[in-house]
């Protein structure tokens, strides 16, 4: 047995190490050598988490990942689907799958050819991967099996209908099957199963710090003008704003608001903007009665927890002056939120409004619930993720003081936040969830359905929320064919939702990017910074 399983272990090596070194050599025979490019330095405001592509469902993952993976179909600037792998695809007469017909001349940077087989596997890992803070599962949940249907066509079949599997898909990124089957998390972080069909390939990773790409010989596509692409990540935003400043590097994303207005009257720089759907909430524990965060007036825990009665969480949610804070923190660059979806796009309830500022109301709330001594709560968030999210962290908590809650706030780096939060660590806490898609299912399946693993329900539920009506709406509008019909259900699945405030919207961030003069950005809504986006004013 022992013999037999280190045999796997060196053949498994041996063969990602083979992948790799292909990678590096080969080129289509006739294909001709790209052009001559230059090199381009971007600067990061947080780090991907890894270098697989299936690890983690996390933005500053995929876009880093996107270069050098590709999913079947794609978002725009606008988050409009748009081809990637699949140059088209179309629903089964029948409604229950879909076919994706893959660009025949799709190759992996080996040389190989995309094919059926290398989706399958691809989704058949999504469950498998060890120790995933966030599973991808949520992309495929209505997948049943996956086949070949042509030469260049795979077909997705489903478990009934689903009409928004096109929508659901771009996060999954497809890779080699021998890859899927056999690679670990870190085998991809050493670049031995970075195999991917994307316009570049893996040159360097070195987590926490920089990405190095270089150009695929094997893209199908035109060239990209830069040959190699150095992704930095430069964590504090001053020092990321001072990068630029000096030339250190071409682009940086998450500009802080504190800086547009210097930025757009330098004459060596030029300011991006889009507005964004991410989205930055409170997610509060609503089911445990001993919860880790929170104390009595003396210190002491308790086996009763305040935020399972929704009259303290309104309160909590009454108490935040949303405004205040996209005034005074946010420098105008965001927009105050009172669902997961902005007002304007997608499909958002434009009678879903923020709560009110009402520190009154909020004290009485407390009273009816019989905390009108107030409690002790801790308060954690990252520091270092989402745009002035410390800040933030630090005004919410005053908020909470005015009204009795005597706070402590956890700031900590997004490295300790996530998987301290995916070990439900907290009671309450500040984070941000993005979906680009026109419909909310992946929000609702996700942030707001009860857990279930199997189904890919409430992965990112640290909040333990669970309501039938709400997963009842949701499994009615992900198989109606009728948009309409949808509409009417994801808003009073919202609706309800935000009733019950497992979690409390605070705003949509707006998205800034700025870059050295002589280079133009296209500013995306997904908030994604792509070296595909950047190019040389003409």
């Amino acid at each position: 047995m022992r013999i037999h399983a280190a045999f796997a272990t060196i053949a498994r090596a041996a063969l990602l190490l083979g992948a790799c070194a292909l990678s590096a050599t080969a080129q289509p025979a006739g294909q001709s050598q790209s052009p001559p490019g230059r090199e381009v330095t971007i600067a990061l405001g947080a780090p991907p988490a890894s270098f697989d592509p299936h690890f983690f469902a996390h933005s500053p993952s995929f876009m880093v990942q996107q270069h050098v993976f590709e999913p079947l179909v794609w978002r725009d600037e606008q988050s409009r689907t748009i081809p990637a792998l699949a140059t088209r695809w179309e629903i089964l007469p029948d409604g229950t799958g879909w076919d994706f017909h893959l660009h025949p001349e799709a190759r992996f940077s080996d040389g190989q050819p995309v094919t059926a087989a290398d989706v399958a596997a691809t989704i058949a890992r999504l469950p498998n991967v060890p120790n995933s803070p966030g599973r991808l599962t949520i992309y495929v949940q209505q997948v049943r099996t996956v086949e070949a249907a042509g030469p260049h066509t795979v077909r997705l079949l489903t478990n009934g209908p689903a009409p928004l599997l096109p929508e659901n898909i771009p996060p999954v990124m497809i890779v080699p099957e021998r890859i899927a089957r056999e690679a670990t998390t870190a085998d991809f972080n050493a670049g031995r199963a970075a195999i991917g069909s994307g316009p570049f390939r893996l040159r360097e990773y070195v987590q926490g710090e920089r990405v190095v790409l270089e150009r695929n010989p094997s893209w199908r596509g035109e060239p990209s003008p830069w040959s190699r692409v150095t992704f930095r990540v430069i964590a504090n935003d001053s020092a990321r704003v001072a990068a630029l400043r000096a030339g250190d590097v071409q682009l940086i994303e998450i500009v802080p608001p504190r800086d547009v207005a210097m930025l757009e009257r330098d004459p060596n720089i030029a300011v991006w903007r889009s507005p964004g759907t991410r989205l930055i909430y409170l997610s509060l524990d609503v089911s445990r009665d001993a919860s880790p965060g929170v104390a009595d007036l003396d210190g002491r825990p308790m086996d009763r927890n305040p935020l399972k009665d929704v009259r303290v969480r309104r309160a909590l949610s009454l108490a935040i002056d949303r405004e205040a804070i996209r005034r005074n923190i946010m420098e105008g660059q965001s927009v105050p939120a009172g669902q997961m979806q902005a007002i304007g796009l997608g499909v958002a309830d434009p009678e879903l409004r923020p709560d009110p500022y009402d520190p009154a109301r909020a004290r009485q709330l407390l009273a009816e619930a019989g905390w009108g001594g107030g409690f002790r709560l801790a308060l954690a968030g990252p520091s270092d993720r989402y745009v002035n999210d410390e800040k933030i962290l630090q005004a919410i908590a005053q908020y909470w003081e005015r009204i009795g809650i005597r706070m402590r706030v956890e700031a900590m780096p997004s490295t300790v936040f996530f998987p301290r939060s995916a070990q439900r660590a907290f009671s309450a806490a500040l984070t941000g969830w993005q979906s680009s898609a026109y419909e909310p299912n992946n929000i609702f399946a996700p942030v707001l359905l009860t857990e279930d693993r199997a189904r890919g329900w409430g992965t990112v539920n640290r909040h333990g929320y669970s309501n039938p009506r709400v997963d009842e709406l949701y499994s009615r509008a992900v198989v109606s064919l009728d948009q309409q019909e949808r509409i009417r259900l994801w808003r009073e699945a919202m609706r309800i939702a935000m009733e019950d405030a497992p979690v409390l919207p605070i705003h949509h961030q707006v998205n800034i990017w700025a870059t050295r003069r002589g280079f133009t950005y296209a500013p995306r809504s997904d908030e994604y910074t792509l070296a595909t986006s950047l190019r040389l004013t003409p």
